[in-house]
Formats: C-alpha cells, sequence, structure tokens
C-alpha cells in the first residue's frame, strides 16, 4: 500500500516539476529565445552620413537600393535556372553564391545580389515570396551628386573578409569606405548599425517579431561631414588640367584648410555605383599609362626644381652666409666637381643680388649660396644635416599627416646617404650642388610644395593640411602650428624677390591686376633610368604661389608633368586659380581659354628621342 501511495506521490511530484520548467522556458524565460532555432537577428543599417563642401554645398548624399538576402537552411528545393532569369544573374554565378552561403553558415544571411535598384526590387517583390530562404532588405548606396573632387571624396564598396576579421564588426554584404575621406571617415560616416529580431516556429520558419519588438535596437544615426574643399573651386581647377597630367594643390595658409586638390586624371565616384562597379574598377586599374587611381597631388613625387631655391636662400639668410645685398656673378655655367656640371640660362658676367637672382631664377648664385652653407662648417656631414634639418622643418622629407591615408614621404638626404655611396666625408659641397636648384637627390610631393609655400606665406610656421572642417557642425580645426628653422624677418627679402617673380621676372604670365603674387616658377628635368643609362625626356613644369603677398589668402602648388618650363603651363593655371578665388571672375579670358582647350597628350604619346648620359657607377 505505502508502495503504491509512493508511486502516486512521485510520479505527481515529477509531472508538476515538469510543468513548471515547460511554462517557464515557454512563458518567461529569454533563453528559449536566444537560441539560433528560436529567434533570428537581422541587422539595421543606418544611411551614410551625408559630405558637404566648405559652403554647405551637398556633395555626397544616399539614394535607396536593394540586397537579395539568402538564409541556406530556410530554403527549400527550387529551381536556380528559373531564378537566375529572374535576378539577372547567370546560373553558375547563383550556384556559386549558394554553395558559398552554405560553406559560410547555413543560419547566418549571405548576399546573393546586391545594389538592387527600385525598379528591379519593383519586380521581385512580386515574385521572391516563391523562393523559401530569400528575402530583399532595403540598402543604400552613395549618391555621388557633383562629378568632382572623387580623389578627395573617395569612394565605398562591399566589405572583403579581410576586413571583416579585422574590425569584428562588419558582416558580409555591408559597405564600408574604401578610398579617400570615406575611408579616413569611416567611423564617422557609418554610424551604428541596429538589430531586429524575429521569432521562428518548430519548423524554422518566422512567424513574426521577438517579444513585440522590445528587444529590438536602433541604429545610431551617422554624423554629416563638412570638407574644407571649395567645390565650385575644383570643379575649375579640374577644368584647367583636362588633358594633362599632374596635380594642383591650394591651401587656405592661415588654417591649413585644403581649398582644393587635383589629380589629372581620375575617376569618378559614380563609378563605384551599381551593377557595373567591378568592371570599371578593372578598367580603371588597368589603365597603367594615365593611372587614374593614383594621387599625383599626394603620392608622385617629384624632384622640386627652382622653389628649392627659395628654401636656400632663406637657409643662407639663416646661417648668415648671404644678406640681401650679397652679390654673384653668373658664369652662365660651371663644373662644381668632376661631373658635377651646372648651367645657368643668365648670361655670362650677370650680377645678381638676392631679390635679382631669385626673379631671375639664377642656378650660380643658388649653387655658390648652397656650397657656402655646407662649407661653413668643419665636416661635409655636419653642414649637410644643418641644412637638411631646416628644409624638414617645412614638412619636407616626411608625410604631413593630413587626412587621408594614402600619400608619400618624398625623401630629403643627410649625410648618412652620401657617406653610404662616397665613404664617410669623402664628399662634399660640390658633390651634392644639384640640391641647390631641387635637382639631384630630392624628392617632394605637390602637397609638400604647397604646404612649404604656405610655411613662406606666413612668415614662418604652418598648420597641418587636412580636407574635413567640421564634423556634425562641430570644428575640429588644431590650432597647433609648425615653426620652421628660420626667424621670421628673413622671410620679407625672399618674399620680395617672389613679387619680382611675377612683376618683371620668369612669371610675368602670373600677373593679376590689383593682385600682388608671389611665386616662384620651375623647369624641372625629368630622367629615368633604362639599362643602366640615364635618358632625358621632357622637362616637367611647376610653379608655387600666394596671394595677396602682403596678407596671403590662398596658396597654389601646381605640377604638369612634361609641361616644358615653369611659366608655359603650371604659372598661368595657377595665377587662374588664384584669380577665380580672390575675384570670382576671371578677366583674362584668352589665357583661360589657352589653358582649359589646351592639351599636352601629343606630348604623352609620342615616341621619344632620348638625350643619353651615361651613369658611372
Amino acid at each position: 500500500m505505502l508502495k503504491k501511495y509512493l508511486l502516486i506521490s512521485s510520479t505527481i511530484i515529477c509531472s508538476v516539476i515538469f510543468i513548471v520548467k515547460l511554462a517557464t522556458l515557454q512563458l518567461s524565460a529569454d533563453s528559449y529565445f536566444n537560441s539560433d532555432f528560436a529567434i533570428q537577428e537581422i541587422s539595421i543599417y543606418p544611411e551614410r552620413g551625408l559630405i558637404f563642401d566648405r559652403y554647405g554645398e551637398l556633395l555626397v548624399a544616399n539614394q535607396p537600393m536593394y540586397d537579395l538576402i539568402i538564409i541556406p537552411e530556410n530554403t527549400v528545393e527550387f529551381d536556380t535556372t528559373e531564378l537566375s532569369k529572374l535576378i539577372n544573374v547567370e546560373e553558375k554565378e547563383l550556384r556559386r553564391k549558394i554553395s558559398n552561403a552554405i560553406n559560410y553558415s547555413s543560419k547566418i544571411p549571405s548576399l546573393i545580389k546586391t545594389q538592387i535598384s527600385k525598379e528591379e526590387n519593383a519586380f521581385l517583390q512580386e515574385k521572391i515570396w516563391l523562393y523559401d530562404g530569400f528575402y530583399i532588405r532595403k540598402n543604400s548606396v552613395r549618391n555621388y551628386i557633383k562629378p568632382f573632387a572623387s580623389n578627395i571624396i573617395g569612394y565605398t564598396g562591399e566589405v572583403d573578409q579581410t576586413e571583416i576579421d579585422a574590425y569584428n564588426y562588419y558582416e558580409k554584404g555591408e559597405m564600408i569606405g574604401k578610398q579617400g575621406v570615406e575611408k579616413y571617415y569611416e567611423n564617422e560616416l557609418r554610424g551604428e548599425k541596429g538589430s531586429k529580431y524575429f521569432q521562428k516556429d518548430r519548423f524554422n520558419r518566422v512567424i513574426g517579431t521577438y517579444d513585440n519588438s522590445n528587444k529590438d535596437v536602433d541604429p545610431i544615426k551617422a554624423n554629416n561631414i563638412t570638407l574644407t574643399i571649395d567645390i565650385k573651386l575644383q570643379e575649375y581647377a579640374e577644368s584647367l588640367l583636362k588633358n594633362k597630367r599632374g596635380g594642383v594643390v591650394v591651401i587656405e595658409p592661415s588654417t591649413g584648410e585644403i581649398l582644393t586638390l587635383v589629380s589629372s586624371p581620375t575617376y569618378e565616384s559614380n563609378q563605384f555605383i551599381g551593377q557595373d562597379r567591378t568592371t570599371n574598377f578593372q578598367k580603371l586599374l588597368n589603365d597603367t599609362i594615365n593611372k587614374p587611381l593614383f594621387d599625383r597631388s599626394l603620392q608622385a613625387q617629384y624632384s622640386p626644381g627652382s622653389p628649392m631655391k627659395i628654401l636656400n636662400a632663406l637657409i643662407g639668410l639663416q646661417e648668415k652666409v648671404i644678406d640681401e645685398n650679397t652679390t654673384f656673378t653668373c658664369n652662365a655655367g660651371h663644373f662644381y666637381a668632376r661631373n658635377a656640371f651646372m648651367g645657368c640660362h643668365n648670361k655670362f658676367g650677370t650680377i645678381s643680388d638676392l631679390r635679382k637672382g631669385i626673379y631671375n631664377s639664377c642656378n650660380t648664385y643658388f649653387a655658390k649660396t648652397y656650397k657656402m652653407i655646407l662649407d661653413k662648417y668643419k665636416t661635409p656631414s655636419e653642414g649637410l644635416d644643418t641644412w637638411a634639418n631646416h628644409i624638414k622643418s617645412f614638412g619636407l622629407g616626411d608625410y604631413l599627416g593630413y587626412d587621408l591615408f594614402i600619400g608619400q614621404k618624398g625623401f630629403i638626404p643627410e649625410s648618412d646617404y652620401y657617406n653610404r655611396f662616397y665613404g664617410n666625408n669623402r664628399w662634399g659641397s660640390s658633390t651634392t650642388i644639384s640640391n641647390s636648384i631641387g635637382q639631384g637627390e630630392i624628392l617632394t610631393t605637390p602637397i609638400q610644395m604647397a604646404n612649404f609655400t604656405s610655411a613662406i606665406a606666413n612668415r614662418g610656421f604652418y598648420y597641418k593640411p587636412h580636407f574635413v572642417k567640421k564634423i556634425n557642425g562641430e570644428s575640429i580645426f588644431n590650432e597647433d602650428r609648425v615653426t620652421t628653422t628660420i626667424d621670421k624677418e628673413n622671410f620679407e627679402i625672399v618674399i620680395d624677390g617672389m613679387v619680382e617673380v611675377v612683376n618683371k621676372g620668369t612669371a610675368r604670365i602670373a600677373k593679376i591686376n590689383g593682385i600682388n603674387v608671389a611665386g616662384k616658377t620651375g623647369t624641372v628635368e625629368n630622367f629615368i633610368l633604362i639599362e643602366n643609362e640615364k635618358k632625358q625626356l621632357t622637362d616637367h613644369s611647376t610653379f608655387i604661389a600666394f596671394a595677396p603677398a602682403e596678407n596671403p589668402q590662398i596658396v597654389v602648388s601646381v605640377f604638369i608633368e612634361n609641361g616644358y618650363w615653369g611659366s608655359r603651363w603650371a604659372a598661368p593655371i595657377a595665377s587662374l586659380i588664384i584669380e577665380k578665388y580672390l575675384k570670382d571672375n576671371i578677366e583674362r579670358k584668352w589665357l583661360e581659354n589657352r589653358m582649359v582647350n589646351g592639351s599636352l597628350q601629343s606630348e604623352y604619346e609620342k615616341p621619344y628621342k632620348f638625350k643619353t648620359f651615361t651613369i658611372n657607377e
């Protein structure tokens, strides 16, 4: 009898425990629903932040697009031939994507087709419900409103596996900044995605929202960005570089804000939107002649040419080896050392003081100044390193730290460089004389040229160049300034000489009525090495300038590949940009027409007849 009641009691107690536990699991506990079997999480993406120019003109917005998603475990057998026709994807490619999705995870959503237009989406919505496990997710892609400044703004693209692994944030099919501001400010522009949860039944079918959407997480809105760029000036500068290879950098010297940065040839950001984006990218990547994906203003390293004479003048004054009245007699050509011949376009016997040496761009004047700087010290190494430290204080020889990921350091040689080649101090100022006129081993980028010109315009300091002015209306301008090693009082005489360059020297074509322009032309010798022989191509054209000279508001650096001499292309282009910015009007229409319609394509396409120089090992 006792055994009978014990059995009944045990059965009742176990039943009650089981019922209570089951009720708890099904009615109140989250753990039941937190398994992959019970709920499905779908990411909700905020729209990327908008991008404006410095005056508030909208440059980058968003447009609605749709993605076709698969959750492999929810699918049933279907006709892949029929679906491939429906979504306009080759059947072989569709099978490959489905296979990849299964291998990645049968439970996690995977992308089958991206950037589906509104029209395609309207058509698919009527049919896709027939295919279990497939659904359409609303998304957005970029709308690059202006076809300018693409090298600055950059573009977005689908994340690759490397990026997914590196950031632990992105999922397959998400968009990420791939280049330019889109990439550098990715965290600000993307916002933070949210989540929406759906409940599934025992057959793994979605049957509604989970917990009345109480567990859903709203996305965090992305930040909007205001660039330092003047898009109208950018458009104008790009028109001037049409059919030319080179770069233009325009800076506001009082802030370091980049007003314009042009690389020519370039691309349009909208080429990376839509179904043809992969094809377009490959075309751009394979163009190894024009290199549209290569930003010449940030990445190309050139000899600076005669603008380097301005820095050598400042160093000569600082080191007290010259003053404004120091004169040298031009010998029109001289061997400073074995195989170190330097010609000069000034007439034999021309006597130049510092101003005249600058506006006539006398090679002899600055070769002798450079030699005196180095020879002032006990050893060539000490002299050269002193010179190099002065040069580097203007931001040369180092990546400037602006807010884009791409760039090059350039190169400023120090004593270690020459000691490796010639032996410790078995060389001298004459051996390195090409540094005096910006040839030889020195390499700079156009943005570095603009930056050191800003330091001259400011009489001895510069602000780090940057592309973004505000984030969500809040200024991010860093007021820390970089001071050069040159005393302020040494700048005025050099700037006087630069004004004379435009008024009566080598850049008279850059003169603007009513505006004092300070500038310096450069004709940069252009060499390549072929089978250990130094072969000369057509010279490059370069020009640096700022205006007004007495109260600078704009700095311009222009570099035109194979442009012959500085006053032929670079100086006119720079002066037109200055005139456009300061006057908002071009009075010299004849010069504007010549620059806009002028082309160097025939120069780039012609077979070269090289001048050959043997390199002595």
